[in-house]
């Protein structure tokens, strides 16, 4: 078995949008008959800004070349500079997935690994993500550490 994690661009995207879809599915436990027509939209826009920008990294793993079998993003942005990150790049790890039967087989590092690699390349010291329990143990063994002293704002309802 040979797994090749390739950088996905502007030409990939309807098969981009397809891999968010299924991730955003699973995650959100979005039913398969629920329309989902403007999520895509969005998604599509997103997808032509970022990569055009260049602002945004997705990759896709592929068996032999050919049979794809999990995808990962990373976008990137920029923070007022601090002493933990002179330079202010900042990117943010998303849409990690790998298909269900073949999980745990280090297809999901590969991709992760290359999307770091991608960030070095750009000067990028700080990266975040959110995770599932089952991803924990991957992102702490290639470095990722829990956040303290942080909080999410919710719109009050």
């Amino acid at each position: 078995m040979s797994i090749i994690v390739e950088k996905m661009g502007l030409e990939d995207i309807d098969e981009l949008i397809r891999w968010r879809m299924t991730v955003l599915r699973e995650v959100f436990s979005i039913p398969e008959d629920e329309d989902t027509t403007a999520l895509e939209a969005e998604n599509r826009r997103y997808y032509e800004r970022q990569l055009e920008a260049d602002a945004h990294t997705a990759v896709i793993a592929r068996e032999n070349g050919e049979t794809a079998l999990g995808c990962g993003g990373i976008c990137y942005y920029q923070e007022m500079p601090s002493p933990d990150n002179p330079n202010g790049l900042c990117a943010y790890l998303m849409n990690i997935y790998v298909v269900p039967g073949r999980r745990h087989e280090g297809i999901a590092q590969d991709i992760v690994s290359r999307l770091i690699a991608d960030a070095r390349t750009r000067g990028v010291t700080k990266i975040y993500l959110e995770t599932s329990e089952d991803g924990r143990k991957l992102y702490h063994d290639l470095g990722f550490r829990p956040m303290e002293d942080y909080l999410k704002w919710e719109p009050l309802k």
